[in-house]
C-alpha cells in the first residue's frame, strides 16, 4: 500500500466526524452579499464574542486570508499535508457549504493584528482586499492548508471563512 493511500484510510475517519459537525450559521451566498454584510458594519456596531481578537483584528485577519490567496502565504503547511488531510477538509467543508475553523489562531507567519486599528480602516482593508479578488486575473498561490484552488473555489472558501467569523458578531445593545 503507497503512503499517500495509507494516509487517505487514516484521514477518512476523522473526516466523518468533521462532516457531521452542525454548520448552522450566517452563509453568505455570493461576494456582493459578503461585501454589503461588511459594509453594514460601520453601520451597526458589534461586538466579537468568545475571541480575544476586536472586530477590527477579525477583518484584518480576514483580509489577510485574502491577500495571501493573491500573493502567497507566509507558511504553508507540509506538502503531504495539504494534498490529503487539507484537501479532504475543504472538500468536507465546500460540501456543507460552511467551514468550522478556530476563530482566535492567526495565520500562520501572518503579522500580529493591530489592536488599536480603527474600525473604519479595518472594514476598508477587508473591502480592498476583496476588490483586488474580485478583479484578480493572474494566477492564485496555494492556501497554508487546503493547497492548491481555483479562484472559484478560493472564493468559495473565502465567503465560508467570513460567514465563520460572522457567528461570532453581536450587535451592541444601546444603553439608554
Amino acid at each position: 500500500m503507497t503512503e499517500l493511500r495509507r494516509r487517505h484510510l487514516l484521514v477518512l475517519p476523522s473526516v466523518a466526524l468533521v462532516a457531521g459537525c452542525s454548520s448552522a450559521g450566517p452563509r453568505f451566498a455570493g461576494w456582493t452579499q459578503a461585501r454589503e454584510a461588511v459594509r453594514e458594519l460601520l453601520l451597526t456596531p458589534q461586538t466579537v464574542q468568545g475571541n480575544p481578537w476586536n472586530l477590527p483584528q477579525v477583518l484584518q485577519h480576514l483580509a489577510q486570508s485574502i491577500e495571501y490567496s493573491m500573493q502567497g502565504y507566509p507558511v504553508l503547511k507540509a506538502a503531504w499535508f495539504r494534498s490529503t488531510l487539507g484537501s479532504v477538509a475543504f472538500a468536507v467543508f465546500d460540501a456543507r457549504g460552511a467551514m468550522n475553523h478556530p476563530l482566535d489562531e492567526p495565520i500562520p507567519g501572518a503579522p500580529a493584528l493591530e489592536a488599536q486599528l480603527g474600525l473604519k480602516a479595518g472594514v476598508d482593508r477587508l473591502l480592498a482586499a476583496m476588490d483586488r479578488f474580485a478583479a484578480h486575473s493572474g494566477p492564485l498561490q496555494p492556501h497554508f492548508a487546503y493547497g492548491e484552488l481555483s479562484k472559484p473555489q478560493y472564493q468559495r472558501a473565502h465567503l465560508m471563512h467570513l460567514a465563520n467569523h460572522w457567528q461570532q458578531f453581536q450587535a451592541l445593545r444601546a444603553t439608554a
